[in-house]
């Protein structure tokens, strides 16, 4: 039985998903975009920092499942344009450590909202 993770230190989810789901061992972490949880506006700013508040909203929603970065297995990074890179890259390997978690990045046409980068995740707690 699949159970959802929720919570509001994280942005609400904008349509009809949950903000991560426990399938088994594994939870499942749905895209995030760099939207402030009490607001649920988009924060301003170059790639780098859009990123810094998309791993923060990721790992309020590891640990409202009482997990942390150290369980997380499996990345994919979306980004408007991958000139921004190095400068996701940076912000993200300050969240990881090794091992580091698998990861895809790929280059996508729009993101919700008009972010630049958005995040999902996979974690296992074992």
């Amino acid at each position: 039985m699949n159970q959802a993770v929720a919570t509001d230190k994280a942005p609400a989810a904008i349509g009809p998903y949950s903000q991560a789901v426990w399938a088994g061992s594994f939870l499942y972490l749905s895209g995030q975009i760099p939207l402030e949880p009490d607001s649920g506006e988009m924060t301003e700013g170059d790639a780098a920092r859009q990123t810094e508040r998309v791993m923060r909203n990721l790992g309020a929603v590891l640990e409202a499942a009482g997990l942390g970065w150290e369980h997380v297995v499996k990345t994919t990074i979306h980004l408007t344009d991958l000139t921004d890179f190095g400068a996701v890259n940076a912000v993200y390997a300050r969240f990881l450590q090794e091992p580091f978690p698998a990861r895809a990045t790929v280059q996508a046409a729009a993101l919700p909202k008009g972010a630049r980068v958005e995040i999902e995740a996979v974690a296992h707690k074992g």
